[in-house]
């Protein structure tokens, strides 16, 4: 089992989750991240630390969100890991809010 990242992350990108991840297992796209399922140990500490609450363990995810599993496994293998935290994008918290922002996912 893994942890999937999904659609709240779009257009915000915390990287909160990125600094207690002891595996490295979140890559970093242009907006969004990605958990890669090899390296996701399923240890959860991510998962409190995500201020829009869009990290679920694999078997959790929301039926609307369950796309974003393969899509963390498909993401993880085209971008770069991400092993320390960043500012958050600069229009984060008026998208924290957005509720259906799958179309302005950036890849």
């Amino acid at each position: 089992m893994t942890f999937v990242v999904t659609e709240s992350c779009i257009r915000c990108k915390y990287t909160d989750c990125v600094d207690v991840c002891p595996t490295d297992a979140f890559r970093e796209g242009p907006n969004f991240l990605a958990i890669d399922p090899d390296d996701c140990i399923d240890c959860a500490v991510c998962v409190p630390e995500c201020p829009v609450e869009a990290i679920y363990a694999e078997e959790d995810v929301p039926p609307d969100q369950r796309v974003f599993t393969p899509l963390n496994a498909e993401l993880a293998r085209q971008w770069k890991p991400i092993t320390r935290s960043k500012p958050a994008l600069p229009d984060a918290e008026t998208w924290s809010v957005v509720k259906f922002k799958r179309d302005a996912l950036e890849r």
